[in-house]
């Protein structure tokens, strides 16, 4: 079977006005519908995260030149701005929501800018948007202890299920961080796939649970989305991320094995006896 590229496209808000913590990850409305209509004028066929990981797990064909348009965390412009146009041009997308984030009873209150409400997600799923699951209150996954990380995929799980009548089978991992131990967990909870980051074309050799994105940005602007598209210049154009991520990388390997030191420090003195 052919392993050829697919581009999963990661944006977060569509906001003309979007506050200081989410400037950066949101796109203008103008700029989102650009883009859109691009997909179209190249012939591209969007798909759900659902179906390309059907497909590759089955052997179906996927239809000619699949794409995926994917939104993170459940901003509230991806109803006023986005699903106007995906409505329009009759496009799937998958919305991947931290619970506990969403306005309504589940409601933390540790919402960035303005998020979405129920209602909103049930019109979203009513056009043919895929709603995945992204945690309740969108925390480094593998930061957290087994028990706490359990907690966090089982409630959005639980929540999501409630709200829509039926689970959710894709994931998005918060901040594009797992690990093994994460993606057993999340394969434990019930979803079937998982979205990292990476800044690369997904492929089907990267396995279910750990398929890459490219991310979308403010200044994204119409040549360099059609790049993305066409997964060209991809390791040049992400390899500022990619430094920062294997910096990063290094310091949350260095906080893991402190807090490993740490619990066993906290057990050795939990048994008599020994010091």
């Amino acid at each position: 079977m052919s392993d050829a590229g697919v581009p999963i496209l990661m944006y977060h808000s569509v906001a003309t006005a979007p506050n200081d913590a989410t400037r950066g990850l949101s796109v203008a409305p103008e700029a989102f519908a650009e883009q859109m209509g691009l997909i179209g004028d190249l012939g591209l066929t969007p798909v759900t995260t659902a179906d390309l990981a059907a497909g590759w797990r089955s052997g179906r064909p996927l239809p000619a030149r699949p794409v995926l348009i994917t939104f993170d965390d459940g901003y509230e412009g991806v109803h006023r701005h986005a699903l106007p146009v995906l409505a329009r041009h009759g496009f799937p997308a998958t919305v991947f929501v931290s619970t506990g984030w969403l306005r309504g009873v589940h409601d933390t209150g540790c919402g960035p800018d303005t998020m979405l409400d129920w209602p909103q997600v049930r019109q979203l799923v009513a056009v043919g948007a895929e709603i995945g699951g992204h945690s309740h209150t969108h925390p480094q996954l593998d930061q957290l202890p087994d028990d706490v990380l359990r907690a966090e995929l089982d409630r959005c799980t639980r929540i999501v299920t409630d709200e829509l009548g039926a689970p959710p089978v894709s994931f998005a991992y918060p901040y594009g961080y797992s690990s093994r131990r994460v993606r057993q967990a999340v394969h434990a909870a019930g979803y079937a796939q998982a979205l990292a980051v990476g800044n690369a074309l997904a492929r089907r050799r990267q396995g279910p649970y750990a398929l890459r994105r490219v991310t979308v940005r403010r200044g994204t602007g119409a040549e360099e989305f059609g790049r993305l598209l066409e997964g060209r210049d991809l390791a040049r154009h992400f390899a500022g991320d990619r430094v920062l991520t294997k910096g990063y990388a290094l310091v949350r390997r260095a906080r893991q094995l402190r807090q490993v030191r740490q619990l066993r420090q906290l057990r050795r003195k939990a048994v008599p006896g020994r010091v």
